[in-house]
């Protein structure tokens, strides 16, 4: 895949992330928070059930090798999707976006600078804390009513 192909890819999943808590917070009027994250991640994991064994290429088994805090995707993205059932009805969309970009913004410059998880270090320079402390207050902006 080329680049611009990887950033096209990663705008509409962008697009989907904002889409994803509107539509599971309209599910959770009918069957509850918590029951919409699970009927959300069952959706989800069918879908991918069927993804891995039509082009999966990894192996399953590489699971029994792998640290315990790897597994932990799954816990988090558990929590994040029932957080953002909960508040998206409360705080609105935009604003929950706006938070949550803003946590995505700085926990990815901290693990760019630590080089946690052995991703690529990438330190923090003056000019990336002045772009993260613009979208704060941009994310602010959009909260504050």
């Amino acid at each position: 895949m080329t680049n611009l192909t990887l950033v096209l890819c990663m705008l509409c999943a962008g697009l989907t992330v904002a889409v994803q808590p509107s539509i599971n917070a309209r599910l959770a009027q009918r069957v509850g928070a918590y029951e919409s994250s699970m009927i959300s991640f069952a959706v989800g994991t069918l879908a991918l059930l069927v993804v891995v064994m039509f082009a999966g290429r990894g192996n399953l088994r590489g699971i029994a090798a792998a640290s315990w805090w790897e597994l932990t995707g799954g816990l988090l993205g558990a929590f994040f999707v029932t957080m953002t059932i909960i508040t998206v009805p409360r705080l609105g969309t935009a604003a929950v976006m706006a938070m949550v970009i803003t946590g995505q913004l700085i926990a990815g410059a901290l693990i760019d600078h630590f080089n946690l998880f052995g991703m690529r270090h990438l330190p923090l320079t003056p000019l990336r804390l002045v772009g993260m402390m613009l979208l704060a207050a941009g994310a602010a902006l959009i909260v504050k009513r």
